[in-house]
């Protein structure tokens, strides 16, 4: 295989070997620790504007599968593992890593010490970097420093309004989102409304909803070019109507609410990540995809590892920063649907 490098805005370079797609891509590198769930990761669109890194050796062994599928596209800029698998066994496997790349014009790259990059994001902090098909030169440098992850939403929300299912009225912001939301709400009885990102809240708010929910989606929530989506939610919140945000969502919900948010030094990424309700200090271990958090002690779920917010509850609305739905696993903390559902029923008085 031919030769590819990956240069980190440090001036760190790493040599390995290309997969996927060719071509020279820029993004923020970010790393994810879960030791499955490889194609729900690359099909999140909520890692647009970034360079996936999974910690996990071995990717791509039960091969690709188009049911597993979270949207139809690759967001990411580019994918980093320590060993691609090139003879998937699974039963319902329908090609492997490297040809699925190619088709999605995803640039890979592999054989590189995964263990020390990670080790430096950990210490460094998520940074820029660029994959090239050459010595990386003083110019990629460059171009890696001056990366920044910005206005990504309007690239992975959907472009027109779609309904999902049959029920219980439910009108969702796309920010971003994973099929598995939608389907979460569906196999409960729930008529999914999809709306782009940049609805008006007037528009939802005449359409006789039984609640909202705002998805996930990618890049800094606090964007400036974000508060024109943060004023509509804050009427959204506003109206009464059950509203329930997931990771972006709980993000703006925050926002909306006078809240302040904060870039974490590498996030939080996998399957892998314990959470406290402080109410009943239960501990559930989530699946997780964000890089920014609420500033605030005043939590209704924080992180076992750094104490950070997981989630607030504003009483008729509330949000979690982590991703209930989590395909691929964990499903503790499923029974949210439900929750927000019974505050849905209980609004409408049925």
């Amino acid at each position: 295989m031919n030769e590819r490098f990956l240069i980190l805005q440090n001036g760190m370079v790493f040599k390995g070997q290309a997969f996927g797609a060719r071509g020279d891509v820029t993004g923020e590198i970010v790393f994810t620790t879960g030791m499955t769930g490889y194609i729900e990761t690359l099909t999140d669109p909520s890692f647009s504007g970034q360079i996936i890194l999974h910690t996990f050796p071995l990717i791509g062994n039960y091969g690709i599968i188009s049911e597993d599928f979270e949207s139809q596209n690759v967001a990411a800029r580019g994918y980093i593992v320590k060993y691609p698998c090139q003879d998937p066994s699974n039963f319902r496997s329908e090609g492997e890593l490297d040809t699925f790349l190619q088709q999605k014009g995803v640039v890979g790259l592999h054989g590189i010490d995964t263990r020390a990059l990670t080790k430096i994001l950990r210490n460094k902090g998520v940074m820029g970097g660029r994959i090239v098909d050459h010595e990386p030169t003083q110019e990629d440098l460059e171009i890696a420093r001056s990366f920044r992850v910005s206005d990504v939403i309007s690239d992975v929300s959907c472009k027109e309004v779609t309904t999902h299912g049959e029920g219980l009225r439910i009108a969702m912001v796309d920010f971003g989102t994973k099929a598995g939301i939608i389907d979460s709400l569906v196999e409960r009885g729930c008529e999914v409304t999809a709306f782009p990102y940049n609805t008006k809240a007037e528009t939802i708010l005449n359409g006789n909803f039984d609640g909202i929910m705002l998805s996930n989606g990618p890049g800094d929530p606090a964007d400036c070019v974000n508060k024109p989506i943060i004023e509509e939610i804050r009427k959204l919140m506003d109206s009464g109507i059950p509203t329930f945000g997931i990771c972006m969502g709980h993000l703006f919900m925050a926002l909306a609410q006078g809240y302040k948010t904060q870039k974490l030094k590498f996030g939080h990424r996998g399957a892998n990540q314990p959470v406290k309700e402080v109410s009943t200090g239960k501990i559930y271990i989530t699946s997780q995809n964000h890089g920014y958090a609420v500033a605030t002690d005043d939590s209704a779920f924080t992180s076992v590892n750094d104490g950070t917010c997981e989630g607030l509850d504003y009483g008729v609305n509330f949000s979690v920063q982590f991703h209930p739905e989590a395909r691929g696993g964990p499903l503790d903390t499923e029974f949210l649907f439900d929750r927000f559902l019974d505050r849905v029923r209980n609004k409408a008085g049925n």
